[in-house]
């Protein structure tokens, strides 16, 4: 059923937004800059999978920035249950020492394509059964397995049998579904590498950037950060680099996937917009975010969502301040598609995001120039999507 709604959606229109302002009643008025096509808004539901939902959605776009006229929806829990296994593998490798949660990061997708492949979403829902996505109690009992492996580890004289690792697909089959070796689709029959080869998307091809100064400029670097437990790797750049390959990218044709911290007062997907004010007492919050950030969360009221505000100026020490100090964290990743200016000339970015459609923009929402530069940890792009001074400077 999802498939079907999925593909009517496409067929009408691949991008279906079409809001020039963040919610009923607001001031703001955006003007469209760039505005770049993405298959339909999903939903998360409750789990903690933004990175799957999100870094597919990019990928998504990449098909159809290559010439795809009908994308193929990609499997998220295709993705999450064969990161799981190898999360799960590299927990008892580490003897513990490394985190063991339902987060992961953008390169953990081309990880899986590269060893496993890819299904599409009509072959391997990963609902089994169910009419929306929960995975609290499979990984309580997951994390069960995994921690009780690891307990009897520490106090065996002779190791581990391999038997654990049954125990964990054992699992996975019964939450998510069975593993998949070959499948049936359009009448030709795959394997999840056979068919990541026909979509035709060349993993190698995607970088991470990031922006910090405890890491030089035009470096690699691995993000401190604990769903980097495939110990991936970014490039670091200075933050006007940052906006800049956003800007650039998005002027030509290329979507980014976006990881950041949306603990901020000023974030309210339900508002739909996220940015700084300068004076961020004007933000009442109500209630609190859910911890694994997987729905709208607290409820926020301020003059600054209906009429623009004055925000506050991020430079490169505030924002590595928030990192040090561990107040920007790696919450939350989501979707760059747009590139908007409002009344006043403040840009922002259109962002789709992976928490359904209940906001006035239809699950999208406009984050700020200056929320970007204070809150991202990453973003995720095709190397081509670089300006090319910035690229010669990476090497790429």
């Amino acid at each position: 059923m999802k498939l079907v709604t999925l593909l009517l959606a496409l067929c009408l229109c691949v991008s279906a937004f079409s809001q020039s302002t963040n919610i009923e009643g607001s001031s703001y008025l955006f003007t469209k800059i760039a505005h770049l096509d993405a298959t339909p808004v999903e939903s998360q539901g409750k789990t903690s999978t933004c990175w799957s939902f999100s870094g597919l959605s990019f990928f998504e776009s990449e098909l159809i920035r290559k010439g795809s006229k009908n994308p193929s929806i990609l499997s998220e829990m295709y993705v999450v249950r064969k990161s799981y296994e190898n999360k799960a593998d590299k927990f008892i490798r580490m003897d513990g020492k490394i985190n063991f949660a339902e987060g992961g990061a953008f390169h953990d997708i081309p990880w899986v394509i590269k060893h496993y492949g890819i299904v599409p979403y009509d072959v391997y829902n990963g609902l089994n059964g169910s009419a929306t996505y929960d995975h609290a109690e499979m990984f309580e009992v997951l994390n069960g397995a995994v921690q009780g492996t690891l307990k009897y580890l520490q106090n065996s004289n002779n190791g581990i049998s391999s038997n654990w690792k049954a125990s964990v697909n054992g699992i996975l089959d019964a939450y998510i579904g069975k593993d998949i070796s070959s499948f049936d689709y359009k009448g030709k029959k795959y394997t999840p590498k056979s068919y990541a080869a026909e979509i035709g998307l060349n993993m190698d091809e995607y970088v991470s950037l990031t922006s910090f100064t405890n890491h030089d400029n035009y470096s690699k670097c691995q993000l401190a950060i604990p769903d980097n437990y495939n110990w991936g790797d970014s490039y670091n750049v200075g933050l006007d680099d940052l906006m800049t390959v956003c800007e650039h990218a998005l002027k030509n044709g290329y979507t980014l996937a976006w990881g950041a911290d949306v603990s901020e007062k000023g974030f309210s997907f339900k508002n739909g917009i996220a940015l700084v004010p300068e004076n961020p007492a004007t933000i009442q919050v109500v209630g609190k975010d859910n911890k694994g950030y997987n729905d709208a969360g607290a409820d926020k009221v301020s003059n600054a969502f209906m009429n623009p505000v004055k925000e506050i100026a991020v430079d490169a020490a505030l924002r590595q301040n928030g990192y040090d100090n561990k107040t920007t964290t790696d919450d939350h990743g989501m979707h760059i598609v747009g590139l908007y200016k409002d009344q006043n000339g403040v840009k922002y970015l259109l962002v789709k995001n992976s928490w359904g459609t209940n906001n006035f923009p239809q699950g999208y929402l406009y984050v700020s120039e200056q929320y970007f530069r204070y809150k991202t940890i990453n973003i995720y792009l095709h190397k081509s999507g670089i300006p090319s001074e910035i690229s010669k400077k990476l090497r790429l």
